[in-house]
């Protein structure tokens, strides 16, 4: 037991704590560092699902009913996997069109209607006020569990002044205001509050875990040691199974996750969350996995907990519901139980604040709103500044529906179980799923299409539902239970029609559902949608389409001026935020000023939309109407708006086509400026080394023929010797210059080539003998490693001799003049034959290697010897295998000599044809 003292304080503590954190929040924000800019934090906010009932309630569900408490986790976890397109396009249409609560979405969606708002408002609040009086239970459960002695029963209710819950009631409403009612514009992210929640989801998610490893690992020997004595008691192994003795109830389980799936959808606060807060798509691929591993993680002690507990005080000793708090407890571990509670205030007030917040928006903009503008002091004709007034209306709505979810605890109190009041609150949200989704990808759907659903929906909950839980607390005569409505049997609220064999909740669930979609579905297709809907139905069902691209059509036609509008947006948005949203239209119009805007469809859908943020879609419909002369659409006119949007799109689409195509041609027109200036520049490199290699034969041609015209004296064998040397250059220069044609040709195209199939090792045999004799002179050792047979190539034979004779001449210069040595291998291997010529001179750098295919490059040998040549016999022979298909090598270690290697593909097939003369062109 804790003293009262205690625990107050630690709840405001806790309290206090959120505020400091939602107020860094806002800091953060308004240095320009968001906060739930974070995948993380969106991840973790979505966690606001977790209420009190799953920290209380599922306990207690599992104590009773095992496995099921299953179902309204699996079913949250299946929308998110199998359902995010949904929600994706939520958040598509949401920031589109600056959609606030499920009311105005709804609302939006069938031609803005106003009647639909408040409608759905009307059930929201009738849905989630018990659902908030089970969060200040919950809070008022965990209080008396730890300040009375151990299963004792709590003292009697005190006097609603004296209740710390009423307290904690208006220290949430006060929060809520402060940070969820700052600004008029709903669409603006509540950055601190979404900061506190994703805190307080991490802080309940700690708590509830610490419980369960405690339960596990503490009061017995883990989860193993946990369940086998489970087993061995029958009453609770019983809650094991989930047949659990009796045939498995598939409609209940199927049932059940399908309202949690829907729930984790609808909820006004999951919308909030999920929808508004949304600062990015791309956040909720990772909420996709992490939301679904939150559920599972909070969800993994619920059932060790619950059996624990039975096992450890006996059955109905204690308030399963309380397991939490009490297991700690009754160890003497009070810090533990303190965490717990913290834990669940966390889960309550999280789900209270952001509940709050949606239905404040709601009652707001779609019930009192409506009102103020019939009034004269409020209305429509009038010019007063009324951002002020709305947000002190938001801040009283937020106290009211606190009061309520107050007052229906205090008048409740104990008549219902913590599960059976979310279970009838998730009924309820329910009811929008019909027109929510059939809106988002039907067409045809209509407003009196989603009017008549609702109503019948919303009626058959009540009835089926609503009505016999407030019999069963004793508000109500329960005669009509069993005996129905005016004595008639088939009226039976839990056996409508005579349906039984179901529990309440699947069958309320069945009737209300099936009575929903089909007078959704009838009424719909009873009367075609008017003008406006189907404006709506384009705009929401192809919202991807419409949002990429060109502008999305504008759907309204008529007369308006600029300064009616100004001031319209300056009477709802106050003078500063107005000002800075025209003064941006008008940039992104081409204008300078905010009076030079065009007064047409686009500036009056501009003010409408940004008015939707501030007061809902259907009375923003409703003040925009107000000062412009609106002409009334037809059917005729929307699809000429629709061809007209059509035709802009296909426009922008071309444009942006030949946008592209225009880039594409700069690209390559660049790349072949880039290619020609290279070419240039080899080509002036080329004339260089062209011009270097001929003028030193040339040279030396004339220095030596001058040398002998001067000099009439000279001695024979001088005169012999000079005409030997001139000789030798003159056919070097004409070598040059036939390998400087030779190239030229190759690299133009105009080379001929006898082309044939030809034996590679009579090729290798007949350049091996016309070098055999240069190899003899200069005492260096032919060593021929050539395989017997080969499969035949097609190529130009001269052409593959003149390769081979040039690599053997290259070994030959760089061969030592002591025990040199050249190998000329020749074999086959993987299709490809193989020429390879190895030497054992000095071997060429690394940094060296790269450069030897180049044109007039040459690798000096050692420090003695510098081979001649002219630099071009390795570029041609590798310039005349690649034209074969071919590819040529280079393998070299410094000092371990070079080995040059060609190889060419064999013929397919082998069959010897004849020679064909080809050229190049």
């Amino acid at each position: 037991m804790l003293s009262a003292p205690l625990v107050i304080g630690v709840s405001f503590a806790y309290l206090l704590l959120l505020f400091a954190v939602a107020y860094w929040g806002d800091r953060r924000a308004q240095a320009g560092r968001s906060v739930i800019g974070n995948a993380w934090v969106y991840a973790l906010s979505m966690a606001v699902y977790c209420t009190a009932w799953t920290y209380f309630g599922s306990v207690g569900r599992a104590a009773s009913s095992g496995v099921w408490f299953l179902p309204i986790y699996l079913g949250p976890m299946l929308a998110m996997v199998l359902a995010w397109m949904v929600v994706r396009k939520m958040i598509r249409i949401a920031r589109t069109y600056r959609i606030t609560s499920i009311a105005d979405f709804i609302a939006s969606r069938y031609g803005k209607s106003p009647l639909l708002a408040g409608l759905v408002t009307l059930i929201t609040l009738v849905g989630i006020v018990p659902y908030i009086a089970l969060q200040l239970k919950a809070i008022a459960s965990g209080y008396a569990v730890l300040t009375s002695p151990l299963g004792e029963a709590a003292p009697p209710p005190q006097q609603w002044w004296r209740d710390s819950t009423l307290y904690v009631a208006l220290a949430l409403a006060g929060f809520t205001m402060v940070f969820g009612a700052r600004h008029l514009d709903s669409t603006e992210r509540h950055e601190g509050m979404v900061a506190a929640i994703a805190f307080e989801s991490v802080v309940k998610l700690v708590a509830f875990l610490a419980v369960g490893l405690f339960v596990a690992y503490g009061l017995y020997d883990g989860l193993g040691n946990l369940f086998a004595q489970a087993a061995a008691q029958e009453a609770i192994n019983r809650l094991l199974q989930f047949d659990q003795g009796q045939p498995f109830a598939y409609a209940q389980w199927t049932g059940q996750t399908l309202l949690a799936m829907l729930s984790v959808l609808f909820l006004p606060r999951q919308f909030q969350v999920m929808v508004v807060e949304n600062v990015r798509e791309q956040h909720l691929r990772r909420a996709v996995w992490v939301f679904p591993l939150y559920l599972l993680l909070i969800n993994l002690f619920v059932l060790p907990i619950a059996i624990g507990g039975l096992m450890h005080f006996g059955p109905g000793r204690m308030d399963p519901e309380t397991f939490v708090l009490s297991l700690p407890l009754s160890e003497g571990l009070n810090g533990l139980a303190l965490l717990a509670f913290v834990g669940g205030l966390s889960a309550a007030t999280g789900m209270v604040i952001v509940e709050a917040i949606a239905v404040s928006t709601m009652l707001c903009n779609d019930l009192v709103m409506p009102m103020l503008l019939r009034s004269r002091r409020v209305g429509m004709r009038s010019a007063s500044d009324l951002t002020g007034l709305l947000l002190q209306i938001r801040r009283l709505a937020i106290l009211l529906i606190l009061l309520l979810g107050y007052l229906y605890f205090h008048l409740a109190g104990e008549a219902y179980a913590l599960v059976s009041i979310g279970l009838i609150s998730f009924a309820a949200v329910a009811q929008f799923a019909p027109a929510m989704l059939g809106g988002m990808y039907w067409k045809g759907g209509t407003q009196r299409g989603a009017l008549a659903g609702l109503v019948l929906g919303f009626g058959f909950w009540a009835y089926t539902l609503m009505l016999p839980s407030l019999a069963k607390s004793g508000w109500l005569s329960d005669g009509f239970l069993d005996h129905g409505l005016f004595g008639w049997t088939w009226l039976r609220p839990e056996a409508f029609l005579g349906l039984s064999g179901l529990d309440n909740l699947t069958h309320s669930l069945f009737w209300s559902l099936l009575a929903n979609v089909g007078a959704y579905v009838a009424v719909s297709l009873w009367r075609a949608p008017s003008a406006a809907e189907t404006s709506q139905a384009l705009l929401f069902v192809d919202v991807f389409h419409r949002t990429e691209g060109a502008p999305r059509p504008v759907f309204w036609q008529g007369r308006a001026q600029v300064p009616d509008l100004q001031a319209l947006m300056v009477r709802f948005l106050g003078p500063t935020r107005a000002g800075q949203l025209l003064q941006a239209h008008a940039r992104d119009r081409g204008v300078a000023q905010v009076a030079d805007i065009p007064a047409d469809a686009r500036l009056v859908q501009f003010v409408e939309t940004q008015l939707a943020g501030a007061i809902g879609s259907a009375s923003a419909r409703v003040m925009v109407a107000s000062v412009a002369e609106e002409e009334q659409l037809d059917l005729d006119d929307v699809m000429r708006i629709l061809d007209e949007a059509s035709q802009l799109r296909a426009y922008s689409m071309a444009l942006e086509e030949k946008s592209q195509s225009l880039e594409r041609a700069t690209t390559e027109l660049r790349e072949a400026n880039e290619k020609l200036k290279s070419l240039d520049r080899l080509k002036d490199d080329f004339m260089s080394s062209v011009t270097h290699e001929l003028r030193t034969p040339l040279t030396s041609i004339r220095a030596l023929s001058e040398l002998m015209r001067d000099d009439d004296a000279m001695e024979l064998a001088q005169r012999q010797q000079f005409l030997g040397i001139i000789v030798t250059e003159a056919e070097r220069l004409s070598r040059l210059v036939n390998q400087v044609l030779d190239m030229a040709k190759i690299e133009a195209g105009h080379a001929e080539w006898t082309v044939a199939e030809v034996d590679l090792r009579e090729v290798a045999e007949q350049a091996a003998d016309s070098m055999a004799e240069m190899y003899r002179e200069r005492g260096v050792l032919l060593q021929r490693v050539l395989a017997e047979h080969v499969p035949l190539v097609k190529a130009d034979a001269d052409r593959l001799t003149q390769v081979v004779l040039n690599l053997l001449s290259n070994a030959l210069k760089y061969a030592p003049r002591e025990n040199g040595q050249v190998v000329l291998r020749l074999d086959c291997d993987g299709g490809r034959v193989r020429i390879e010529v190895q030497d054992n001179g000095p071997g060429i750098p690394p940094d060296q290697q790269a450069m030897v295919f180049e044109k007039f490059r040459q690798v000096a040998g050692d420090a003695h010897y510098r081979p001649g040549g002219t630099g071009l016999g390795l570029p041609i022979s590798r310039q005349i295998v690649e034209h074969f298909g071919g590819c040529m090598w280079l393998r070299s270690e410094a000092g371990q000599g070079a080995c040059f290697g060609f190889s060419l593909p064999v013929v397919a097939g082998g069959e010897q044809t004849g020679p064909q003369r080809r050229q190049d062109t």
